[in-house]
């Protein structure tokens, strides 16, 4: 059985311990938000954050989040959250919208880190995360964005 806080409640999984994180999430607890993109840790769209830091579901196995906090797309809140959904829909970011979740993730972990990104901080945040639409430079300029949402 492994325990840990999942979008800040506690679960317990009788699953595995060498189960893929992404396979209980959306298997067992029932949360499809984070994607299953490659299995290989490349695409990032099943990115979810392990306490505060972006991590590849897909290969992040069940022991090793026992005793920890896991945040998916659908626990993610406050600020750096609300100011990318807002900078999202202005800039119309989305085209097919699978890799999102992913996108989202990391880039609000980024904005927590480091709150006014340059370029090159935005790059090598997302550098894992593959868009096969291509609308990097809207996902580019959403971040900025929302920077500046949240600092004003």
């Amino acid at each position: 059985m492994q325990t840990f806080n999942l979008n800040g409640k506690p679960v317990q999984v009788a699953a595995e311990p060498d189960t893929p994180l992404l396979w209980v999430l959306r298997g067992e607890l029932k949360l499809t938000g984070t994607k299953f993109g490659c299995g290989m840790a490349l695409c990032g769209a099943c990115t979810v954050h392990l306490d505060g830091q972006p991590v590849r579901s897909c290969i992040t196995l069940l022991s090793a989040v026992d005793g920890s906090d896991v945040t998916t797309i659908e626990g993610l809140h406050g600020p750096e959250a609300n100011a990318l959904a807002e900078a999202w829909t202005e800039i119309d970011v989305v085209q097919c919208g699978y890799c999102q979740t992913g996108q989202l993730m990391s880039a609000a972990a980024l904005l927590k880190k480091i709150p006014e990104p340059s370029d090159a901080d935005i790059d090598a945040a997302m550098a894992g995360n593959i868009c096969r639409c291509g609308t990097y430079p809207r996902i580019r300029a959403a971040i900025h964005a929302a920077a500046t949402k949240k600092a004003g």
